[in-house]
């Protein structure tokens, strides 16, 4: 009797465990992590663009969180070959077996088809499209047409990750402005900068699976001497808001010192040229976009 209790307790932990594994590898497929700093520049947006409710914000961030997730499932199904190869990437749900590639192309499909019908209904339609646009732009130009075709690939793939302002922006007003198009333009100059260095650490691994990442093809020297350049078009960039009126000194302080800070760390990955300095620019970048959105809430809020 004790043994039969023992045996079905043991079989129920295992299916219990199975589920949670299950659910795990669902929600690593829509890459959770990479969607938080995406989330972040929408509802910060929608701050910006004038005074939301809770439930829009809640359902504008449901929807963009659905189309991204969409897309990184996607983009799991569609480098599936090369994921297997890299040891960052072999345990990711698809090469180490855990879910079908057929499954995570369908699940990827569905949340995106879930995504549109949730913003077009609960939002607006012009918030769903530019979803749908950013999802469009991931999936075949950035995974499927540039990643490994053109070290170019995360210059012009990187406008898909600069929609999720557009949308927040879009939920808020029902259009775009002047002014909306310069926060897409500021994520769209970030994302260089911010990737190059990360492909800096990775330079081995895309190397080995023939991903054409700008170190692999330009060599490190080039992509730093890279870095360097968009971060300061980056700089002059977030400046252009204050001069345009958009912003007041608050956001345009805070821009200058990120801007400064962002600049002293490429100037010296360039001169070091070292994993750390590496390491230490991409999480910078990552702090940096954070802050700088933030401020933009804080700016309108205070002087707005």
């Amino acid at each position: 009797m004790e043994a039969s209790r023992a045996t079905t307790t043991t079989t129920a932990s295992l299916e219990l465990g199975g589920v949670r594994q299950l659910v795990a590898d669902y929600v690593t497929l829509t890459k959770p992590k990479v969607q938080l700093l995406l989330l972040l520049t929408t509802v910060t947006t929608m701050y910006v663009a004038g005074d939301p409710s809770v439930s829009l914000v809640l359902l504008t961030l449901l929807g963009g969180s659905l189309s991204a997730g969409g897309a990184a499932a996607v983009n799991h199904y569609w480098d599936r070959d090369i994921d297997a190869q890299m040891a960052r990437t072999a345990t990711r749900p698809i090469p180490a077996g855990r879910v079908s590639p057929r499954a995570a192309l369908a699940y990827g499909l569905i949340l995106q088809a879930l995504s549109f019908a949730l913003l077009a209904t609960t939002v607006n339609v012009l918030a769903a499209l530019l979803a749908l646009s950013g999802f469009l732009g991931y999936v075949f130009v950035y995974t499927i047409w540039l990643k490994r075709r053109s070290p170019q690939n995360i210059v012009i793939g990187g406008a898909a990750g600069a929609v999720p302002p557009l949308v927040g922006w879009a939920a808020v007003t029902g259009g775009l402005d002047p002014a909306a198009l310069y926060l897409f333009a500021i994520v769209f100059y970030w994302t260089p900068p911010h990737f190059w260095a990360l492909s800096l650490l990775m330079k081995s691994e895309y190397e080995r699976v023939g991903v054409p990442m700008m170190p692999v093809v330009h060599g490190e020297t080039e992509t730093r001497r890279q870095i360097v350049l968009y971060t300061v078009l980056l700089g002059v960039l977030t400046l252009l808001p204050v001069v345009f009126g958009f912003f007041g000194a608050i956001y345009g302080v805070v821009a200058l010192v990120l801007g400064g800070a962002f600049l002293t760390l490429a100037l010296r990955l360039q001169r070091r040229a070292d994993r750390r300095s590496a390491l230490r620019t991409y999480l910078f970048s990552l702090a940096y976009l954070a802050a700088l959105f933030a401020a933009m809430v804080l700016d309108a809020r205070l002087l707005g």
